[in-house]
């Protein structure tokens, strides 16, 4: 959230510390519906949830609503588009911890050899390229929280203003969660989080007999996010 006596705004914030708490964005009520939207999709799920969600229309849906994709086009520009997405579901049944670590990889249309994209991958058909730092400033991420997050169930941790530092080694990652402390992102459901996808994050388990379930919705200002390289839509 936008601290308290500031007068900065939602895309400053971001910009500045890698990330923002956006509370009560959505209403409960909101969001049981799209629960039972999803559920009726029987998306085939993975042990953390379900990858490539933008298949389904109730993600898809979500995804272009005005609450989050104005907010993207405002620290991307115009012309921002969501591009992958992700439901995450933490419970008791399927949990798991997540060390420290940037989001640096990223869905093609097609594998090209382009300086500084690289180590490549294949997940579920799709191609995957970890992508230079110049390259990852223009994404953003936006968390929507499905259920109420609290220090009991794994939320997600970041190191603010890591995001700066560009890609970094596993060594120079070890070295800023030392140095910076930690914060959690928090929210009740229907809240959302914003961040950068080289903002240093982590998440441990749960320790509630609830769920926690996050849908991870990835934005960027253009599909050829560098040319002659265009994103995939997953």
């Amino acid at each position: 959230m936008v601290p308290r006596g500031s007068d900065m705004g939602m895309h400053q914030v971001i910009e500045e510390r890698g990330f923002a708490i956006l509370p009560g964005l959505f209403s409960p009520e909101s969001v049981d519906r799209f629960l039972h939207e999803v559920d009726c999709y029987s998306a085939p799920r993975g042990r953390a949830g379900v990858r490539h969600a933008l298949r389904f229309d109730p993600v898809a849906n979500l995804a272009a609503n005005p609450l989050l994709a104005d907010l993207a086009c405002e620290v991307l520009g115009s012309k921002a588009f969501p591009f992958r997405a992700t439901l995450f579901d933490k419970s008791p049944a399927s949990n798991w911890l997540v060390v420290w670590h940037q989001d640096t990889a990223l869905p093609l249309r097609e594998r090209m050899d382009v300086q500084g994209w690289g180590p490549w991958s294949v997940k579920e058909k799709i191609v995957y390229a970890h992508a230079p730092a110049g390259v990852l400033s223009q994404v953003l991420a936006l968390r929507v929280h499905l259920d109420d997050s609290s220090s009991d169930n794994g939320p997600l941790r970041v190191l603010p203003r890591s995001h700066t530092s560009g890609v970094l080694s596993d060594e120079g990652i070890r070295d800023l969660a030392v140095r910076i402390t930690p914060v959690d992102c928090a929210a009740a459901k229907g809240g959302a989080v914003a961040m950068r996808p080289l903002l240093v994050h982590a998440s441990s388990k749960s320790h509630a007999e609830t769920p926690r379930r996050v849908l991870h919705i990835e934005y960027a200002a253009t599909e050829f996010i560098a040319d002659p390289l265009r994103l995939a839509i997953a």
